[in-house]
């Protein structure tokens, strides 16, 4: 997912987006079931999906230092403005967004229309993590 942003003129976004991306993609395939279906969204917020099977939903861990695993969504949560998980026919939905730099004046968004499941996410207050309908 390193390459859309790229195209998108979203370089600054890159790396938090690629790192987003790889833990909800190994989270759905350590913990999730059936095909998993990345995608990436850029309206405002930039936002990053994995769709797959599974009824489990991810949540924040307390680690210790010795543990090897456990911190992904942690991770998810500090380079997003909110993340969360809402459930679909035939399993869930997990999502994290990042805000999308201001276009520089002169410039315009040339983003893509709002997702239609996207209407369904509340504002910010319960979203951290909660379930979203």
């Amino acid at each position: 997912m390193t390459w859309q942003p790229i195209r998108w003129g979203l370089e600054s976004l890159v790396t938090d987006t690629a790192l987003n991306a790889g833990e909800l993609v190994t989270n759905a395939i350590r913990h999730g079931a059936g095909p998993i279906a990345p995608r990436l969204i850029k309206h405002q917020p930039l936002s990053c999906e994995v769709s797959e099977a599974g009824r489990t939903c991810p949540r924040l861990r307390h680690t210790r230092s010795t543990d090897e695993d456990g911190r992904g969504i942690l991770l998810v949560s500090q380079l997003s403005r909110r993340w969360g998980r809402r459930r679909i026919t035939g399993g869930k939905v997990v999502r994290a967004e990042q805000e999308l730099p201001h276009p520089a004046e002169g410039e315009s968004d040339t983003g893509f229309p709002p997702d239609p499941a996207g209407a369904a996410w509340p504002n910010d207050a319960e979203s951290r993590g909660e379930e979203l309908t």
